[in-house]
């Protein structure tokens, strides 16, 4: 490795070419990062005290150490994104100038472009300083020779040129800073030796003042970069490439990282941390099953679960009704079922599931998470119950399966049932509910083929928001119309869907029912029996929410299954737990001096949630909720309990407990 100080103007005007590899990410410097440096470079140049300003390091790798002699391009491993930016404010400042004066000395647009931007003496690509990959190397060459843009264009490259013409343009005939601004900018120079210098390992060790790279750009690069370049080429334009196409420009860098992670849960079953997705990628390659098919074999199998994601969480899916149970579950925000939905589009793939019963265990997971969120269970365990749920899963039969994990996941996991689902439906706030177009658009729409469009539709209360409600609207509520108000203005009953919502307005029950367009002329499934009421009161709000929420556990169905198909699902009890009863414990056996607290803290641990289980082993009694929670040791005169919970957690006044973790 050879590295030094640099002007970056010098810097570009010695040096051949710049080559973006094909493994490296495309341009992504967005307009916040373009801001900031043309803020630095404006900020240098009007201050003469400012006699440099540092933009970072610029990384490159050749056949031997560079010398400024030498003609062959270079390979950029760290610094594509302030060259291209620096190119694009060089081309927008050459365009300004056009054929007058230089500001200053050296910056003409004839002498901007054949010292900083082309090679006007080379021919074909290599009359180019820069080379940028993909989609990115036509857009800039097109803009370098002032040529309409490609078909297929770089967005960023487009978006980011734009901003600059137009922050050039803003400076009129007062360019003198900003020439000066550019002449101050430095680098490091750093060329790598490809026989002495790991370019992997420094690409991965890279802090530069630039947009920090993704998970997915240092996934791409460690598969592609130490391989030989026909290799790198094939692999890249076969998988790699047709992946960015899928995910499109905006949504790559975006979804990626979270496809990835997602992957990697279905093939270790375990969830990376956000930050290690690359780390936890390298061991997955590295793990003897997988290096053992090799590289070509890795990359086609993310390729093909890419492909699965695009369809579901992209909207690419081309087979109508599993579009239309993704496009609910996107809407719902289902982000962390992706490692089951990816792993039932495999076998869905693989013909072990029909497009029908793909889309049914799609809406069981719609129907687990929605019940969930309307009964208020924390959403803090369902990344690991949907990343464990493939170890469920049975293949000669598997939606019985899928049903009977559902069925039986116990406590804070569990699947709602109706009863709790229709009852906390009736009362949940559903106005400030998260996914309020959602669910009244699930309930409309259910069971039609000519589909309403509800985002056409506003939501109305039927009795009004208004806290100071009319005469009318009280008598009608009657004496506790205050209670009435306040206990079911957002709630189900009282919600609907309306094109005439400004008609409306707070008018009294009769005429919202009786006017054009009101609720006995609505051709809305929600509204049905309103226009036959002759009045809107508690026992009305309350007989609607009691229809609407039976409607609705038959939208968000739960799985059933017979008690006998059941069974068989459920785990074996324990052999060493059978064994034991309460009379093998001394202490408690024949109302022993610790039973009547013991008899104390059972009934109320049993009580804590239905899922509780007790089991008696030898030497303690454990109480189970999926696992141990407290573990009792009956003793003479006390209980010894042990707690599974972090110690600094623990509400401990009389300082009873003592910490013994690991």
């Amino acid at each position: 490795m050879k590295a030094t100080e640099a002007k970056l103007l010098d810097f570009l005007k010695k040096s051949p070419q710049f080559v973006i590899p094909i493994y490296q990410r495309t341009y992504s410097w967005t307009e916040p990062e373009c801001r900031q440096l043309w803020d630095d470079i404006l900020r240098a140049g009007s201050n003469d005290q400012i006699n440099a300003h540092f933009i970072g390091s610029i990384v490159y790798i050749e056949k031997g150490l560079y010398q400024v002699s030498s003609q062959s391009p270079m390979l950029v491993i760290d610094g594509q994104q302030r060259l291209t930016t620096v190119s694009l404010i060089l081309e927008a400042l050459a365009r300004q100038l056009g054929d007058t004066a230089e500001p200053m000395d050296g910056f003409s647009a004839k002498k901007l472009r054949s010292y900083y931007l082309l090679n006007p003496l080379e021919e074909g690509e290599r009359g180019y300083k820069l080379l940028l990959t993909q989609t990115d190397k036509q857009t800039l060459l097109s803009l370098l020779e002032q040529k309409a843009l490609p078909e297929q264009y770089s967005l960023q490259l487009k978006e980011n040129f734009e901003f600059f013409v137009k922050q050039v343009a803003s400076l009129g005939e007062d360019l003198e800073p900003l020439c000066k601004g550019l002449a101050k900018l430095m680098v490091v120079d750093i060329s790598l030796s490809r026989d002495q210098d790991n370019p992997q390992l420094i690409f991965e060790s890279m802090n530069s003042t630039g947009r920090e790279l993704s998970q997915a750009d240092l996934i791409r690069n460690f598969i592609l970069m130490g391989l030989e370049p026909e290799h790198q080429v094939r692999l890249y334009e076969d998988f790699w490439r047709p992946m960015e196409l899928a995910f499109g420009q905006e949504s790559y860098g975006k979804h990626f990282d979270g496809f990835m992670r997602h992957y990697l849960t279905v093939k270790t079953d375990d969830i990376p941390r956000v930050r290690e997705v690359y780390e936890a990628f390298k061991t997955h390659a590295r793990s003897a099953n997988v290096a053992a098919l090799g590289i070509d074999a890795l990359v086609a199998d993310v390729r093909a679960f890419a492909e699965y994601y695009c369809n579901m969480a992209l909207a690419r899916e081309t087979d109508q009704t599993l579009a239309a149970v993704f496009a609910d579950l996107r809407e719902l925000r289902v982000d962390v079922a992706y490692p089951l939905l990816l792993q039932l589009y495999h076998d869905y793939n693989a013909n072990l599931l029909s497009s029908e019963e793909l889309a049914e265990a799609v809406r069981w997971i719609e129907s687990y998470v929605f019940r969930r969120a309307v009964c208020a269970i924390p959403t803090n365990s369902l990344n690991k119950t949907f990343a464990n749920f493939g170890r469920a899963l049975r293949k000669d039969r598997y939606l019985e399966s899928i049903q009977a994990h559902f069925l039986l996941l116990p406590s804070y996991r569990r699947f709602p049932r109706d009863e709790e689902f229709c009852r906390e439906l009736k009362q949940r706030d559903l106005y400030n509910f998260r996914s309020r177009s959602y669910w009244l658009r699930r309930l409309e729409n259910y069971g039609r083929k000519e589909r309403v469009p509800v985002d056409e539709y506003t939501i109305e209360h039927i009795m009004p928001q208004n806290e100071e409600l009319s005469a009318e609207w009280r008598e009608a509520l009657g004496a506790e119309w205050e209670r009435v108000h306040e206990t079911w203005l957002h709630t189900l009953g009282n919600l609907t869907l309306t094109g005439y919502n400004s008609e409306y307005s707070d008018h009294p029950f009769p005429k919202k029912r009786d006017m054009q367009g009101g609720f006995r002329e609505s051709p809305l499934r929600i509204n049905e029996g309103l226009g036959q009421l002759d009045a809107w009161d508690e026992g009305q709000i309350q007989a609607r929410a009691n229809r609407l929420s039976r409607q609705a556990a038959t939208v968000w169905t739960a799985p059933s299954l017979p008690v006998d198909s059941l069974d068989r699902y459920r785990p074996a009890r324990s052999e060493k737990a059978a064994n034991y009863t309460i009379e093998d414990h001394k202490h408690l056996s024949g109302g022993g001096s610790s039973r009547a607290l013991f008899e104390a803290l059972r009934k109320e641990v049993l009580a804590l949630d239905p899922c509780v289980v007790e089991e008696f082993l030898k030497l303690y009694v454990a109480f189970k909720a999926e696992t141990n929670f407290v573990d009792v040791v009956p003793q003479a005169k006390r209980l010894r309990l042990s707690i599974n919970l972090e110690f600094h957690e623990l509400h401990d006044p009389r300082v009873m407990a003592k910490d013994v973790s690991n």
